[in-house]
């Protein structure tokens, strides 16, 4: 485990003093002398329904009907009995069980005997846990995702529906309101406590008589908006797709100030825009997110959605993220796009990859050279292996990531996993001259330990067919002469639709995208090879792939060439 600095063991304490301010705080306010302040107990009236974006599966109805239920990557048999008393097969399966975002999938169906489950699955849940508790149904972000869907299928589980089964469902939507306005500052650091503030204000915006806290609701979301949406509209934790998920959410609640002939609050309103502008500076070729830190698999019909509601942002007048660490181009009909930026945050930092001075590199519709990804939430094993330097086009130093992991109990209690730190200083300009763009940028992510400084340059050509790279490995500010050689590796990842072959007499390396259009790969200074690696963003899970690997062995100071270009 690397050893804490003072700042960063002061951050801890200071985390741990704020974490148990929070829990007294949301324990005096749901107490039964305080819990009056949020309004009534019971949701008798919905005055407006917010629009659920995310897709829909009617045949989700089709599985339920044969006894399964499969959720978040897993699958449980029901077989007749309650998926309430199933044993969970993972974590993530249970949360999304009780934060019924299924629901859309049985309104999809369309059939009565759909629509009647979801009512007998929604009464259920409010006999088991009508006295709350604690456990997995009473997280705040769990609560959060359960009232937002209830809320948005308010039609398919209310309308028509009998006085108990009305009853039942609208009094404990009141309780969960009234539950989550007081706890929701237990709730995780980044996005879970983020979409809590979000599910309240929506709250507070639909339920009848609740409009006197909607004021105070408001100001803690904003405030929580401008913590965590950087001003260039990245999330702090600058994995790209997490403001997919921020943006289905945030989307119909700034609707519901419209439908109410309210004001949208201005950070709301700007939060949208700038994560607008994000998300299209972050899109390759195929419309699919660039893989940095955590983003993995995203659904390209949720992206297509959030970004249908964009009129203005244009990520081709944009080169660079400053706030987030991030470099982009656009050549001809390449997109290339570059990770210069250090870790977040320590409490932000649980998705966070050792990716500094990666790139992705589409062309038109079809994606070459792309990092791993993340994983799915369920496929635990391959995490650690997807966050390593490895799996990231840069390069490796001494068979070490660029960034350690901080195993602190506190720390991964707190973000529900391993945060990284390193590299502490990053470097990066662009230069633009009228035949190409030039990236120059550095890190000392292996100073500590190695004593070394990784430089990189990245140019492209003004059409888009040309990129030349040069990486350099040397002391900050005098020449190194380490005791002993260490071996350094560059990696480039194919996306596995790429073909690749051995080197050619020249010793240049034949890649061939889907469309049977051909570019080749030259270097000098490395042996180049050409080996096997994991992609683990495919919808069907990890898969294997192909990799350029340019190895060698520094004395201290060394440099590598390389170039990719269209034949």
């Amino acid at each position: 485990m690397p050893r804490l600095s003072l700042i960063e063991r002061l951050r801890i304490t200071s985390l741990a003093a704020e974490r148990a301010r929070r829990r007294l705080v949301s324990r005096a306010l749901y107490s039964r002398l305080l819990r009056w302040r949020y309004g009534s107990a019971v949701a008798d009236q919905l005055l407006i329904l917010p629009q659920d974006l995310r897709t829909r599966d009617p045949s989700f109805w089709d599985e339920i009907e044969v006894g399964q239920f499969g959720l978040a990557g897993s699958l449980a048999m029901v077989d007749g009995g309650s998926p309430f008393e199933t044993r969970p097969p993972s974590d993530a399966w249970a949360r999304t069980l009780h934060g019924f975002d299924w629901l859309r999938h049985l309104e999809a169906a369309e059939s009565p005997e759909a629509r009647d489950e979801a009512r007998r699955l929604a009464v259920e849940w409010t006999g088991r846990y009508r006295g709350g508790g604690g456990g997995v149904p009473w997280l705040p972000e769990v609560i959060a995702r359960r009232m937002i869907s209830w809320i948005s299928h308010a039609g398919l589980l209310l309308e028509d529906a009998d006085p108990k089964t009305y009853d039942a469902i609208t009094e404990s939507l009141g309780i969960q309101l009234v539950r989550l306005s007081a706890t929701w500052r237990t709730a995780p650091v980044g996005p879970p406590r983020l979409q809590s503030l979000m599910a309240i204000v929506l709250g507070d915006l639909t339920i009848a008589d609740h409009d006197r806290q909607l004021a105070e609701a408001e100001r803690l979301l904003a405030d929580e908006l401008v913590r965590q949406i950087l001003p260039d509209g990245g999330h702090i934790s600058r994995n790209p797709a997490v403001l997919v998920e921020l943006m289905l959410d945030l989307l119909p609640l700034s609707q519901c100030f419209i439908a109410r002939d309210r004001k949208v609050p201005p950070e709301i309103s700007s939060a949208i825009q700038r994560a607008f502008g994000m998300l299209r500076f972050m899109r390759m070729g195929d419309g699919s997110l660039a893989r940095f830190n955590g983003a993995g698999i995203a659904d390209p019909a949720h992206i297509a959605t959030v970004l249908a509601y964009d009129a203005g942002s244009n990520p081709e007048h944009m080169d660079r993220a400053p706030h987030c660490g991030y470099f982009r181009n656009n050549a001809g009909e390449s997109i290339l796009i570059c990770d210069a930026g250090p870790p977040p945050p320590l409490e932000y930092a649980g998705t966070a990859h050792a990716g500094c001075l990666s790139f992705e590199l589409s062309y038109g519709s079809q994606l070459i050279f792309v990092n791993g990804g993340a994983p799915r939430p369920r496929e635990t094993e391959w995490i650690n292996k997807s966050r390593a330097t490895v799996s990231h086009n840069t390069l490796c130093l001494g068979e070490k990531s660029s960034s350690k992991m901080v195993r602190h109990p506190f720390l991964e209690d707190l973000v529900g996993a391993h945060p990284i730190r390193y590299p502490n200083n990053v470097t990066a300009k662009v230069l633009v001259a009228d035949d190409a763009w030039t990236m120059e940028a550095e890190h000392d992510g292996y100073l500590r330990r190695f004593g070394l400084i990784h430089f990189r340059r990245l140019r492209l050509s003004q059409n888009g067919l040309r990129m030349d790279g040069f990486d350099r490995i040397g002391g900050k500010s005098k020449e190194v002469r380490l005791k002993e050689d260490l071996p350094y590796s560059i990696h480039f990842r194919l996306h596995p639709d790429v073909g690749v072959s051995d080197p050619d007499a020249d010793g240049s390396i034949l890649i061939e995208l889907a469309d049977g259009t051909t570019w080749r790969f030259r270097a000098r200074g490395a042996k180049k090879t050409i080996e096997e690696a994991v992609y683990f963003s495919d919808s069907t899970g990890p898969m294997r792939t192909w990799q350029i690997v340019l190895r060698g062995a520094t004395f201290g100071s060394s440099e590598i060439i390389w170039s990719f270009s269209a034949d």
